[in-house]
């Protein structure tokens, strides 16, 4: 794979820790949500940042699929919602789901471009087989 880009993150402490990146642009303080037995609060945590990640890179691979197709889906929008659990065979699990609208075209053409946008995506094809993913029409 021909690298185009490529960043580095840092944590420290895990989940109730810090999470910096190499360029400074993020420093964030982590907090472990109330649900998996933290403080929760207005902090953000992994499941946070993977949702919004997700939700910024699968949008932006519904536009670049659009532009191939040659559709104009008009202001498209991804709502992630990701969830954490004990996994089947140990450990932790994530399962994730995408709510997608896509307001100036057909539901038949919508679904082709969702459809399509999941296999282009980097975030659905690094978790392809090991997350279940939910992809839903708005």
């Amino acid at each position: 794979m021909k690298i185009l880009y490529q960043t580095t993150a840092t944590a420290t402490g895990g989940r109730d820790g810090t999470v910096r990146g190499g360029d400074s642009v993020l420093d964030l303080h982590l907090a472990i949500p109330k649900e998996l037995g933290g403080p929760g609060g207005p902090v953000p945590n992994p499941e946070m940042l993977f949702a919004a990640g997700y939700a910024a890179c699968f949008d932006s691979a519904l536009q670049h699929v659009a532009r191939q197709k040659k559709l104009i889906p008009g202001l498209t929008q991804v709502q992630a919602t990701v969830g954490i659990g004990p996994g089947d065979s140990g450990g932790f699990a994530l399962a994730v789901s995408l709510e997608v609208t896509i307001p100036e075209l057909t539901r038949e053409e919508a679904q082709v471009l969702l459809d399509a946008a999941h296999q282009v995506c980097p975030y659905s094809n690094a978790v392809r087989g090991n997350v279940t993913v939910e992809l839903k029409l708005a």
